[in-house]
């Protein structure tokens, strides 16, 4: 199953900036008011949002497969990931973490609920702020997919590979009513 790629950057109380690639990540519902992501329980991220209760959803074009594969990496906390794998900090409005610039849209999320499973827990963020790049982006047509190139992965028996959406020409709008399509 095709899923998207982003980064999630986190700040440590500390002061550590982190990035990570999650790909188990949704947003609940529109409008984007919340977003859920999936994580290990074993995670430097999942232990920012604990202690700062907010993160930054970064939403990585093709051509960044390089810096989310370093983001990927088993680093100690204390080691700043966004400086690791190159990437330029984008100021946050509402948030501490960064945003990371080159990416085409980003999420700011303050921690809303946790619910703990034996092997995973789910976080929901509020979204306090979303900013996007115009350049891809329209309010007629959303994302300009062909030019944006978002990332995502397909998983298969030996491993991953990256991928991306293409329109493939048929779409449908928003509504609710008898015999209309409930995307």
């Amino acid at each position: 199953m095709p899923l998207p790629v982003v980064l999630i950057s986190t700040i440590s109380r500390g002061g550590v900036r982190n990035a990570a690639p999650w790909s188990c990540v949704t947003p609940v519902l529109r409008p984007l008011d919340e977003i859920l992501i999936a994580s290990w329980l074993k995670r430097d991220t999942l232990e920012n949002i604990r202690q700062t209760g907010e993160f930054v959803i970064n939403v990585p074009p093709a051509g960044m497969e390089d810096a989310v594969m370093i983001c990927a990496e088993n680093f100690p906390p204390e080691v700043d990931e966004l400086e690791k794998a190159g990437l330029q900090p984008r100021p946050s409005k509402l948030v501490k973490p960064p945003g990371i610039a080159g990416c085409l849209a980003w999420a700011e999320c303050k921690l809303e609920e946790e619910i703990a499973r034996e092997k995973y827990v789910l976080i929901i963020g509020k979204v306090v702020h979303l900013e996007a790049d115009d350049r891809f982006f329209s309010e007629e047509e959303g994302m300009d997919y062909e030019r944006a190139k978002p990332l995502c992965s397909v998983g298969g028996p030996n491993g991953m590979q990256f991928v991306r959406p293409v329109f493939t020409g048929k779409g449908d709008k928003y509504a609710a009513g008898p015999g209309t399509p409930q995307c």
